[in-house]
């Protein structure tokens, strides 16, 4: 056979091929559905979808124009971006009476020490009641679901007097100390983060731990070598939560720390809206733009574990 008839019956192939089972050009197609029938079935979906987008966006797009408005106050930032200025980023990093710099600084130590510490002892914990049998283990994990009905704002009090004692004797860890808040904050680590790593861990087959065991490893081995690997999804799902959280915390903050410089975010930018006859939106939103960069950072660095987290532990 020559080429130029292998090439016309290459092409001949395509073309009934394309053309369907009767030869005829677009007969194998789904016929194209009325706009009626495809709005009843699907195209109602994409319009939720949009108003939605549209909803969670609109306040995202406010603030941004509120930090490029130098007017100052949210009145002038109604029209968005009518008015655009990096006014309001330099302005953030020069006033002396608001260390921004500073502030941005202690809330990412501490929230990644108390992310890191948090999701350590979590993940002990959720261990011990996965693996290990023991006199009061049902009662102790129902201990810890009902101890979380209560917010720690309750014993807000008791803290403040606790921290007040603690500085008379070692001042380093007492009140107005960022080691103080960030143990303030471990001590609350437990609850439903071990909750919720307990049913992640209790997917993980046992006959892995008995293999090891049979190879003469331990517990401890078991668990940094090959449990934390297997439980990385629950982990950095726990991690980013225990991080976002403890950045946006407010009351815990503000009551413990007390130098300008030893504060966090969410207790330094109320400053700019707090006083009486000073208040700068403008400022405030800029600051808030920057202060979201670092969690959206590590949200969507760690999103590929975020579903299989949250899901993998609910089902046993």
């Amino acid at each position: 056979m020559s080429t130029s008839q292998t090439t016309a019956s290459a092409t001949s192939a395509i073309v009934t091929a394309g053309a369907g089972t009767s030869g005829v050009p677009g007969e194998g197609r789904e016929p194209r559905r009325p706009f009626r029938k495809y709005f009843r079935e699907t195209g109602w979906r994409h319009l939720v979808g949009l108003v939605a987008s549209a909803f969670a966006l609109f306040p995202l797009l406010y603030v941004l124009s509120a930090s490029l408005n130098p007017g100052g106050t949210l009145l002038t930032a109604n029209s968005l971006f009518s008015n655009v200025s990096i006014e309001s980023y330099i302005a953030l990093f020069q006033s002396e009476r608001h260390p921004y710099g500073s502030w941005f600084m202690n809330t990412l130590i501490i929230g990644l020490i108390t992310a890191v510490f948090t999701v350590l002892l979590g993940a002990l914990a959720a261990y011990c009641f996965s693996r290990m049998r023991f006199t009061g283990r049902r009662f102790s994990l129902t201990a810890l679901l009902v101890v979380q009905m209560f917010p720690q704002m309750l014993a807000m009090v008791a803290i403040f007097l606790l921290m007040v004692t603690i500085s008379d004797v070692f001042p380093a860890i007492g009140l107005n100390s960022q080691i103080g808040l960030i143990m303030v904050y471990l001590g609350g680590a437990l609850g439903a983060n071990t909750y919720l790593m307990y049913g992640f861990f209790n997917t993980v087959p046992a006959s892995i731990d008995e293999a090891a065991k049979i190879d003469g490893a331990g517990h401890a081995r078991i668990f940094f070598t090959i449990i934390l690997r297997l439980v990385a999804p629950i982990l950095a799902v726990v991690g980013l939560l225990s991080f976002i959280g403890t950045s946006s915390e407010f009351v815990l903050a503000s009551v413990i720390l007390i130098d300008p410089d030893k504060q966090t975010l969410a207790v330094g930018l109320y400053k700019f809206v707090s006083d009486e006859f000073s208040k700068n939106w403008s400022v405030f939103a800029a600051g808030a733009v920057l202060a979201a960069i670092l969690p959206v950072a590590l949200f969507l660095a760690l999103q590929k574990y975020i579903v299989g987290g949250l899901t993998a532990g609910s089902v046993k």
